[in-house]
């Protein structure tokens, strides 16, 4: 092995590519080290300092995530310093904000009290919209640690849910910066940024307008970003725990990028989307169509029965008299015109299979290259 290329981590000596970083080389030889800022194919910023490493040699913890790997480096991720230096930044974290998420040691009336202004906050008298489903918590649970060691702080921006597609709480922002560089660094749509400073410090669009009078698309890059319950898709706060679902991943139909979604289903219904990670072609992305545009599947006014039109009204038909006439009209047509003479519309709000069939019977059946579809949300 060259030395010139290797470190030591946890007493294993292991090789790095220059450029690397001590949480790269970490990752990928399996060696867990927790994070809340980092964000793959982002740049690192160190924000959270959850992330921090000894590293002998070093007057003070250094941040893996930003630190280079280098030449003869010994590396501790789980030293008595660096466990006490984590469970700090969580207590600091857990004591600013609604977080309500049982992990809070107190049965006394200031824990009830907090309850009740979280409950009145959320108008929910349920613990975070992402309990089990948050890094934070996860962490806390890990490092066994509650919010008692600092005083409670308030967050003075109240809760924006004034836009169709997500909810701002800043009463349980982090303030790590991850969904600014999913923006900025990811999506590149600069629709929000670090505003104000010190304890006052909040992400906010240009001139700190609610997000649906900003720059921002919607595309809810910042929303998978998210390692706590800041940003919460609005359709689905409070209605869906992560154990009540099962994902089923599938390719958008919208356009023809292909984009890979997880569809999150609960009960027989589509309840939430996410990007399928780390997979091309979208490694994560969606448009504001792939991620929220999907409430038509269980709309109550979709179709469940054939109409046939006469006399200028519709009328309920059976699916072996509105097939048969549909085949009677398009031979008819094709009889007399010509097959250029039909053009197939479909749907981006049906499944990729029925769109290939519909090809499929344009082309080969029809004999017709005229297919095209509808896109719109």
């Amino acid at each position: 092995m060259d030395a010139q290329n290797t470190i030591v981590i946890n007493g294993n000596e292991l090789p790095f590519t220059p450029g690397e970083t001590i949480l790269q080389v970490a990752q990928r030889n399996s060696i867990p080290i927790p994070t809340l800022c980092h964000l793959k194919n982002a740049t690192p910023t160190g924000q959270c300092r959850i992330c921090v490493v000894e590293v002998k040699g070093a007057r003070s913890l250094v941040a893996s995530c930003a630190a280079p790997a280098a030449k003869g480096m010994v590396v501790l991720t789980e030293s008595p310093k660096v466990i006490e230096a984590r469970r700090l930044v969580l207590q600091l974290m857990l004591s600013s904000g609604n977080h309500n998420c049982a992990v809070r040691v107190s049965d006394d009336q200031e824990w009830s009290r907090f309850q009740l202004d979280v409950n009145q906050y959320d108008q929910s008298n349920e613990l975070c919209p992402v309990w089990g489903d948050c890094e934070l918590q996860h962490l806390a649970y890990q490092y066994q640690v509650s919010a008692e060691r600092f005083p409670r702080t308030d967050v003075p921006y109240p809760m924006e849910d004034i836009n169709p597609f997500i909810v701002r709480d800043f009463s349980r922002c982090i303030k790590c910066g991850r969904c600014v560089q999913a923006c900025n660094d990811v999506q590149v749509n600069n629709a929000i940024s670090f505003g104000y400073r010190g304890t006052d410090t909040k992400i906010i669009a240009a001139e700190d307008k609610p997000l649906k009078n900003s720059e921002c698309v919607f595309c809810g890059e910042c929303v998978q970003a998210c390692p706590v319950g800041a940003l919460v898709e609005k359709n689905a706060r409070y209605r869906v725990r992560p154990w009540e679902t099962k994902q089923v991943r599938t390719t958008c139909s919208y356009c023809g990028v292909g984009c890979q979604l997880n569809l999150h289903v609960k009960e027989g219904k589509v309840v939430k989307v996410t990007g399928v990670e780390d997979v091309a072609p979208n490694y994560g992305s969606l448009c504001v169509k792939g991620r929220f545009g999907f409430d038509f599947i269980n709309s109550e006014e979709r179709l469940t029965t054939p109409l046939i039109k006469e006399d200028g009204e519709f009328r309920k038909a059976s699916w072996e008299e509105a097939l048969s006439l549909t085949a009677e009209k398009l031979g008819a047509i094709k009889q007399t015109d010509g097959p250029d003479a039909i053009g197939v519309l479909t749907s981006a709000r049906v499944s990729n299979e029925d769109n290939y069939v519909a090809n499929k019977f344009a082309r080969a059946v029809l004999k017709t290259n005229n297919i095209d579809h509808c896109a719109r949300l």
